[in-house]
């Protein structure tokens, strides 16, 4: 299939994430599995330790890939590019948040607090676009925690986030792995 893709330099990010990166699903490492999605979205790979300059050169939006959402549709991901381009903004996929959040009443220690309303919050998922504009005015990324990144981010560009399908979930354990491999089985549901 020929898709007329947005040119954009991109990079899988599987540093400070310990070994899970490495955990298979499908048969295939999750950093694969997202490196994958990252070419298909006709985004050109970089490697994370190329130089902030040869970035900015490039003229071209770049592309954050957490290796913890492997199975991120490559439409998706060209969907945000497409996005960050047109909008000049920073786009980021997002997920509800599905875990009860609750505040930290003062003491010590802390007390329990009030429940947060979580239909107000979402989750960072993948992938963050700079566009090319916000590549140029960096000296490089503030962080690789992408929650970190994108309030960093946040303080000094327009951030968009758009909401990212179930399968571009965030995987914390090779228990989350499990439930994601199941979640995206080829014909859908369970193993006969």
């Amino acid at each position: 299939m020929d898709v007329e893709t947005v040119p954009a330099l991109g990079t899988v990010v599987e540093q400070e994430r310990g070994s899970l990166p490495f955990e298979l699903v499908h048969g295939e490492a999750l950093v694969a599995c997202a490196a994958w999605a990252l070419g298909d979205a006709g985004v050109t790979a970089v490697d994370l330790g190329t130089g902030w300059d040869a970035l900015v050169a490039a003229g071209e939006p770049f592309v954050l890939h957490d290796a913890l959402c492997p199975m991120t549709p490559a439409g998706f991901v060209a969907a945000c590019v497409e996005r960050a381009v047109a909008a000049d903004v920073v786009v980021v996929g997002v997920r509800p948040v599905t875990d009860t959040v609750k505040l930290l009443g003062p003491g010590d220690p802390p007390v329990v607090g009030e429940t947060v309303d979580r239909d107000a919050l979402t989750a960072v998922a993948s992938p963050v676009v700079l566009p090319a504009s916000v590549v140029s005015s960096l000296d490089g990324l503030p962080s690789l925690d992408f929650a970190v990144l994108v309030a960093a981010l946040a303080a000094r560009f327009p951030v968009e986030a758009v909401p990212a399908p179930a399968e571009a979930r965030r995987v914390t354990s090779v228990d989350d792995v499990r439930v994601l491999e199941a979640q995206t089985r080829p014909g859908g549901g369970p193993p006969r």
